[in-house]
């Protein structure tokens, strides 16, 4: 209930004002044609660049939608077609000289028009933010501001003029719907913000001049054909970086799919080969025990024996770790960030085993945490490889690998000699990659993995011999 308090209160205000429009303002339902400004050429100018700019951003989006078929496109093509009739009206009703370009005086045109942008803005907002079911108030919110809307052009066409846009002027229903995003709405991206301070401008804008405060401060310019353009604009943007949002999302499904194809396949040679060797495993187990019963030297052969059962234990230790790490799974669960840190040592052991690369592990303070530990060991495990490969391929005297874990920091160091400053910061690029045979995918994965599944960051530096990857984690992971 104090959640939506807020929208209580504004729902509240809605109704004041609803009741101050019915009951106390002359006449809101007659019609006004009187010339309120005269333009002078420059400002008819400005006025003119404006419907240019809002033309050419209709038509380009609408472009978009007949090659992409993809509604938010269209809904935003069509509000802003709404919006050039509605200026056009405006224009052709209360503006000189453009009411003599625009001869149309159509009242009813006008109203329709204003509650055309109100439809297909409401439509836009929607289709943008993917707002769905589970996005409960929101859902409900816009759902009855479109049916509000319909029905409005079903009341306008029976009384020749509209009922809800004269009693709520369009931005009104439009502000509760962008400050309730604001509010609730649990992607905010840079694309989402964008989209919230357009609107604000807009509404701020069409406010003062609803509120006639451009006589009383004597300010006769086409403020709102100049902030509709200017809206036009930062829309455009915000539907661009919200697509491309949405092709980096398709290329980490991609990697993660081609990823998770790759883990599966070697899952079942991993697990073909586990059953293949536990069996051996168990009988050599039984040799050694009865080894041990009928050797002269007791402690001797119990000394060795103990080393074999030792070795034993690694070997199905091992097995049991690779089989796990190939094994994709999405279920969390709590693990320790250090065991994290030895898994992915462990799998990694056999391509160091033909090299000299000396890796340290220093844990001045582990942390347990809640996630999905397989793609946590993945990540690592690629920037550790990332270091190995870095260290052969440049023939590193001395070559070290340094994990240094401090509770929710995780750093991956190494002598390599760093990343060329050139390539610093592309690395975590889609499809980016200094190395031969690579697609390129690795660290952009693991970046995103961080970030998006793990609302950690994921940084890279050079730092005296070599590059550090530094893996920071918020402390809400902590274990429960």
């Amino acid at each position: 209930m104090i959640r939506h308090k807020p929208l209580f209160i504004k729902l509240l205000l809605l109704v004041m004002l609803a009741l101050y429009m019915l009951f106390f303002t002359d006449n809101i339902f007659a019609y006004d044609s009187k010339i309120y400004s005269h333009y002078t050429p420059i400002k008819l100018f400005i006025a003119t660049l404006c419907f240019g700019v809002i033309f050419s951003a209709a038509i380009y989006n609408l472009a978009l939608y007949i090659y992409n078929r993809d509604k938010r496109y269209l809904y935003y093509s069509l509000g802003q077609l709404s919006v050039l009739l509605f200026l056009a009206n405006l224009d052709a009703l209360h503006i000189a000289p453009l009411n003599e370009i625009f001869t149309f005086k159509s009242f009813l045109l006008y109203d329709l028009s204003q509650i055309f942008v109100l439809l297909f803005s409401t439509l836009f907002i929607k289709y943008f933010l993917g707002i769905t079911k589970e996005h409960k108030i929101l859902d409900i919110l816009i759902k009855s501001v479109i049916v509000l809307a319909l029905l409005d052009i079903v009341l306008t066409l029976i009384f020749s003029h509209s009922i809800l846009t004269r009693i709520f002027p369009v931005f009104v229903p439009i502000w509760l719907i962008i400050t309730e995003s604001k509010r609730l709405y649990p992607h905010k991206d840079r694309a989402f913000y964008f989209f919230y301070y357009g609107w604000s401008m807009v509404i701020m804008m069409a406010m003062f001049v609803y509120l006639n405060l451009t006589s009383y401060f004597n300010m006769d310019f086409p403020f709102l054909h100049t902030i509709f353009a200017f809206e036009s604009m930062i829309l455009s943007l915000a539907i661009a970086y919200k697509m491309k949002l949405l092709e980096e999302q398709r290329i980490l499904q991609q990697g993660l799919l081609l990823q998770q194809s790759r883990l599966a396949s070697m899952g079942e040679m991993i697990a073909t080969i586990a059953h293949q060797w536990r069996q051996p495993l168990t009988h050599l187990s039984y040799l050694f025990m009865n080894l041990g019963k009928k050797a002269d030297d007791a402690n001797f052969v119990t000394k060795k024996v103990e080393e074999g059962k030792t070795q034993l234990r690694y070997m199905t230790q091992t097995i049991e770790d690779f089989s796990t790490f190939y094994s994709p799974s999405k279920q969390k669960e709590n693990f320790s960030l250090q065991d994290a840190a030895d898994k992915a040592l462990t799998i990694l052991a056999g391509s160091l085993s033909q090299t000299d690369i000396n890796v340290t592990i220093e844990c001045k303070e582990d942390a347990s945490i809640f996630g999905n530990s397989n793609e946590f060991q993945q990540l690592l495990l690629t920037l550790l490889n990332n270091a190995k490969d870095a260290l052969i391929s440049r023939n590193i005297t001395n070559p070290t690998i340094t994990i240094f874990i401090d509770r929710y920091t995780i750093m991956i160091g190494d002598n390599a000699g760093g990343i060329e400053k050139e390539h610093l910061n592309k690395i975590f690029e889609p499809y980016f990659s200094t190395k031969e045979k690579s697609d390129g995918i690795g660290l952009y994965i693991a970046k995103t993995i961080v970030e998006t599944k793990m609302q950690g960051t994921l940084r890279v530096k050079n730092h005296e011999n070599g590059a550090l990857f530094t893996i920071t984690l918020p402390n809400h992971l902590e274990k429960i």
